[in-house]
């Protein structure tokens, strides 16, 4: 009798199956983490920038547009994110910083807060 070696056609197809069904599950789950991460990195960037305005604010009694500030975006959230800070003068002074997602993050949506500490979308802070 003859022993068998290596695999038929039929188990090979089988196996193809496993692993596209596979693959059609853990792709756009593993895409859609990669997103919230960079969502969460750029939020962090936010919060710092919120906190510099603060410090900005406390030595030259008036909140940094993104110019004034000089603030440049790391390297994990530049590619992914633009900013800009607007600042309100009337009183009370006031300022919101803009995230635009940019590339394959744009699918994400955009982020905002503002000085009196709003952020939006809610649903996603």
């Amino acid at each position: 009798m003859k022993t068998q070696k290596g695999l038929t056609f039929i188990e090979l197809m089988v196996v193809l199956v496993i692993v596209a069904v596979l693959a059609s599950v853990a792709i756009p789950s593993y895409r859609d983490s990669v997103r919230k991460t960079n969502r969460r990195a750029a939020q962090a960037v936010m919060m710092d920038i919120a906190g510099r305005e603060r410090q900005w604010f406390v030595a030259n009694r008036a909140f940094a547009d993104h110019t004034e500030l000089g603030f440049t975006l790391p390297p994990e959230v530049a590619g992914k994110y633009t900013y800009t800070i607007t600042v309100a003068a009337v009183p009370p002074p006031g300022f919101t910083i803009n995230f635009t997602a940019v590339g394959p993050q744009a699918v994400d949506g955009d982020l905002s807060l503002n000085s009196a500490g709003v952020k939006s979308p809610a649903a996603k802070w």
